[in-house]
């Protein structure tokens, strides 16, 4: 574990699984820190970490929730946007943190580092 400063190791939680922010990966999170503060505004997190049997409750519910998923490794963060020039501000700060693969969605940008990943941006 690493110390966070704009963060709290709950917010990463699984739903299913109380304190297991704790799975995120240090490397993964100190990139994410370092984007909240390039971006300077907070970041809601929507998911972070996953158990398996939560990713499987989503995939079941009919989500995009991949088998592979990076949340499953704590590699992997979807963050909540309000509109387009909030979207455009998060993924610039999260581009400048070193982060090179992006999902984009209406109401939110998953953002992971999985080394075992090609690095590309795609939509929902």
């Amino acid at each position: 574990m690493i110390d966070l400063e704009y963060f709290k190791y709950t917010e990463f939680d699984s739903p299913d699984q109380k304190n297991s922010g704790i799975n995120m990966h240090p490397e993964f999170l100190q990139k994410l820190e370092k984007a909240r503060g390039i971006a300077n505004f907070p970041f809601i997190i929507s998911s972070g970490y996953r158990s398996q049997n939560f990713n499987e409750k989503l995939r079941q519910d009919g989500y995009s929730a991949s088998k592979n998923s990076s949340h499953l490794i704590g590699r992997a963060v979807d963050i909540r946007v309000k509109d387009s020039a909030h979207r455009l501000q998060l993924l610039e700060a999260l581009q400048q943190a070193g982060f090179k693969r992006f999902g984009v969605a209406k109401g939110f940008i998953h953002v992971d580092d999985d080394p075992s990943k090609p690095y590309c941006l795609w939509t929902y």
